[in-house]
């Protein structure tokens, strides 16, 4: 990555243009509130070790399990979204107008692609 000294020498709080703005990332899987709540339990943890090293495993321990609770319950709540995009359709229905297939047709891909990206982010945990 090469130096951009105009870059640089800009004020911090100048904003960029839309070309030099960062496309956002995936939708996180679980609310900020919920994952700041857990992440203060494992720093409450990795701050306490020293004086109370079996205290602040159980906490780590905890933290670790409602973290995987939470995840769980919020991968469920989306695989039924998806879900319900697509398994409601008919596969018997042969009555369709073209848009109408080509409608459908886009949803299920947008499934498809929504399946895809969830599951390879899990494979990268």
């Amino acid at each position: 990555m090469m130096y951009d000294q105009t870059r640089a020498q800009q004020p911090a709080g100048q904003n960029r243009t839309p070309s030099e703005r960062r496309t956002p990332g995936p939708e996180p899987l679980l609310p900020s509130s919920e994952r700041d709540k857990v992440l203060q339990r494992l720093r409450h943890a990795l701050n306490t070790f020293a004086d109370t090293p079996r205290d602040a495993l159980a906490e780590a321990e905890s933290a670790y399990d409602e973290a995987t609770a939470q995840l769980v319950t919020a991968l469920a709540a989306r695989r039924d979204l998806l879900r319900a995009a697509w398994a409601d359709q008919d596969p018997e229905s042969q009555a369709q107008s073209p848009s109408e297939a080509e409608s459908e047709s886009e949803e299920f891909r947008n499934a498809l692609r929504q399946y895809r990206e969830i599951t390879q982010r899990l494979l990268q945990l």
